[in-house]
């Protein structure tokens, strides 16, 4: 198993926490840096296609989070950069047939986006193909251990989130 499950921080020493903490941050760091590298942007997927850039993918990931249409204001919030850095993004993912935008009804000065089918596809595909990629990363794990670290990962993500919330 990835951590035993009679011993959390709380029942171990000072100094094994502290490295267990470190550990955690390296890793955290080391995946950072790969994402950075935009590691699974390069890779080509099985069925041949061209992988969707992966600054357009998280635009278009925070769109379909938001689970209704969204304004620039919050696509710039939730990838953390400037307004007119959010709006070029968006205006690509326009061009490319990914988002489609339109004028809120309630808010003439507002503007929604919302996906495409063609931009849901694109995502639905992306998802697919980055799980086939974790899939391979984790082929030799046991069973248990696979669940374990999904169990422990999605804790650690929902964990971070109440001690450093989103913007919005």
């Amino acid at each position: 198993m990835l951590f035993n499950n009679y011993c959390n921080l709380a029942c171990m020493s000072k100094k094994d926490q502290d490295k267990a903490v470190a550990a955690v941050e390296r890793a955290m760091v080391a995946i950072r840096r790969t994402q950075t590298r935009r590691s699974l942007g390069r890779l080509v997927p099985p069925d041949g296609g061209k992988p969707i850039d992966p600054t357009l993918f998280s635009v278009l990931d925070v769109v379909e989070d938001r689970d209704k249409p969204c304004s620039v204001t919050d696509v710039a919030a939730a990838l953390g950069v400037d307004q007119p850095r959010a709006s070029r993004l968006v205006l690509r993912a326009v061009g490319e047939g990914l988002l489609d935008r339109r004028t809120d009804p309630s808010d003439a000065r507002r503007t929604l986006i919302t996906l495409t089918g063609s931009g849901q596809e694109q995502l639905d595909r992306t998802h697919r193909f980055r799980q086939e990629v974790f899939a391979r990363v984790m082929a030799d794990w046991p069973d248990a251990d696979r669940s374990e670290f999904a169990r422990l990962i999605t804790t650690f993500v929902t964990s971070f989130a109440q001690v450093i919330p989103d913007p919005d």
